[in-house]
């Protein structure tokens, strides 16, 4: 793994209650920060993810509609009516 290093200014109390705080968890600051660099990268990679995924549904969505594939409230309502009933009787039989 090649490494570089990251400089920017912060300031001095901020810095020094960091440090502290680190040293708390026994850990140093270039530790945390590094810690929290690959976690805010990560959040960042799942958010894009789940974006593209919505946009997804969003437009399939749309082309189901522009194709006339619609279906009535009252169907969609019928169709989970029975999904929640199929539910509660596999959440009764495990209770059992």
């Amino acid at each position: 793994m090649n490494e570089a290093t990251f400089t920017f200014r912060v300031d001095e109390a901020l810095k020094s209650e960091f440090s502290s705080a680190a040293k708390s968890r026994d850990r140093n600051a270039a530790q945390l920060l590094r810690d929290f660099m690959r976690d805010f990268v990560q959040q960042q990679q799942l958010a894009a993810e789940h974006d593209l995924w919505f946009r997804r549904q969003v437009q399939t969505g749309l082309n189901a509609a522009q194709e006339g594939r619609l279906m009535s409230a009252a169907e969609v309502e019928t169709k989970f009516a029975s999904k929640r009933a199929a539910t509660r009787r596999r959440l009764e039989t495990s209770a059992e």
